[in-house]
C-alpha cells in the first residue's frame, strides 16, 4: 500500500506586475508540494478570491494602486479570516515591514529572493511559524523600541520634509509657533536624531511618510 501523500498547500500571488505574477507561478507551479491558485492582480480581487477559495498561504505584494497589501490584512483581520501571509515585496522600509507584520503579516521577504527560499518560507509559514531573513527580525525588534509617533506629528514631519518653519507649520495647522516647536522637538527625541533636518530625512528612508519632489 502507498503512503498517503500530504496534501498540497495551496497558494495565493497577489501582485499587480503580470510580469512578476507569471513569474512567480510559473517557477512555483513545478512544485509538487504546492497547487497554485490562479493569481489575483490587486487587493480587491484578492478579497475576492480569499472569499470564494480555500487558501493555506497567500504572497502578498505590498505597493497596489487601490487596496494595497497593508489594507488587504486589516480587511481580512476584520473578517476574521486571515490566511497566512508573506508579504513579497520590491521595498524594505522599516515602517511598511512594521506595518505588515503588526497587521498580522507571517513573513516579509524581497521580490529578489531565492526561489529556495520562498518555498522555505512558504512552508514555515504554512506549518505556523514566522518566516523573516535575520537583518528584518533585526529591524523589526529596532523598530518595536521606539515610541510611536502621534497622527499630528506624523503631519508635521511631512511639512518639515518641504522645507516649512516652525511658524509656517504653525499657521497650517492652526497651533502656535511655540506648539510647534514642542512637536518638533518631540518628533526629534522619538526618531532619536539630533535635528529636524535628519528627522525629515529618516522619515522618508524608513517609509513613515511618503515624500515626492
Amino acid at each position: 500500500m502507498e503512503p498517503l501523500m500530504p496534501p498540497k498547500i495551496r497558494v495565493l500571488i497577489v501582485d499587480d506586475h503580470p510580469v512578476v505574477r507569471a513569474g512567480l507561478t510559473s517557477m512555483l507551479s513545478t512544485k509538487p508540494q504546492l497547487h497554485m491558485l490562479p493569481a489575483a492582480s490587486g487587493g480587491a480581487e484578492a478579497l475576492t478570491v480569499l472569499e470564494e477559495e480555500q487558501v493555506d498561504v497567500v504572497l502578498l505584494d505590498l505597493k497596489m494602486p487601490g487596496i494595497n497589501g497593508i489594507e488587504v490584512l486589516h480587511r481580512l483581520n476584520n473578517r476574521g479570516a486571515l490566511p497566512r501571509t508573506i508579504i513579497l515585496s520590491s521595498y524594505e522600509m522599516d515602517e511598511d515591514i512594521y506595518r505588515a507584520i503588526q497587521a498580522g503579516a507571517r513573513g516579509y521577504l524581497i521580490k529578489d529572493t531565492t526561489q529556495e527560499e520562498i518555498l522555505e518560507a512558504i512552508a514555515a509559514v504554512h506549518a505556523g511559524s514566522l518566516h523573516l531573513p535575520r537583518h528584518i527580525a533585526q529591524r523589526i525588534s529596532e523598530r518595536i523600541g521606539r515610541q510611536e509617533l502621534t497622527r499630528r506629528e506624523t503631519e508635521i514631519l511631512e511639512m518639515l520634509a518641504k522645507g516649512l518653519t516652525n511658524k509656517e507649520i504653525g499657521r497650517v495647522f492652526g497651533i502656535s509657533e511655540n506648539t510647534a516647536r514642542n512637536h518638533v522637538n518631540s518628533i526629534i527625541q522619538k526618531l532619536e536624531v539630533s535635528d529636524r533636518t535628519e528627522a525629515a530625512t529618516t522619515a522618508i528612508l524608513r517609509g513613515i511618510i511618503q515624500f515626492d519632489h
